[in-house]
């Protein structure tokens, strides 16, 4: 993606799921070179997701997976679900070789806009492992914040990886739209 290019948003179809499952598995799981800065492979080994969880989301009646693209090629994804007075955010995953250009503000900005304007909703509310400070840091400087909820990581539950550390939990953060 060029700095000067616009994506394309739209919803994913199920033809869409091999590839958006590679992103969020790079994404989430890469190491080494092939890694990007939203990596979570020094506190988790093991998938991120599965394409049962990711057809799934793209079915998803209230919501489904939004993509950017770019020549029809899809760059990144997230999550997004109407949920009774607020907008979930979710499996947000940009192509590790595309990252720090500007495509995750965009994604998240056009989730925004879609819970906003075409849902009419005002709050958007998103979960992450309180490890990642990183990506708390990045998610606080858009706007959001805590909102005191926390819920346990699901060990022994190999469909959310396999924790290399003790200890982790989600954190809740909320943002006005």
């Amino acid at each position: 993606m060029s700095p000067a290019s616009t994506p394309h948003f739209s919803f994913a179809t199920l033809a869409d799921a091999d590839r958006i499952h590679t992103i969020v598995e790079a994404a989430y799981r890469a190491t080494g070179d092939a890694a990007g800065w939203t990596t979570e492979s020094q506190i988790l080994d093991g998938q991120r997701t599965d394409l049962d969880e990711i057809t799934s989301l793209i079915d998803q009646p209230a919501g489904g997976l939004l993509t950017a693209r770019q020549d029809g090629k899809i760059l990144g994804c997230c999550q997004l679900e109407r949920r009774s007075d607020h907008a979930y955010f979710g499996m947000f995953a940009v192509d590790p070789t595309l990252q720090a250009q500007g495509l995750g503000k965009q994604l998240l900005a056009e989730a925004e806009r879609v819970a906003r304007e075409d849902w009419g909703l005002d709050e958007m509310r998103l979960t992450v492992i309180t490890a990642r400070t990183d990506l708390i840091a990045w998610y606080r400087r858009r706007g959001f914040r805590p909102t005191g909820v926390s819920s346990p990581f699901p060990y022994g539950n190999e469909r959310f990886g396999l924790p290399k550390v003790e200890g982790l939990h989600f954190d809740e953060f909320s943002k006005g739209l």
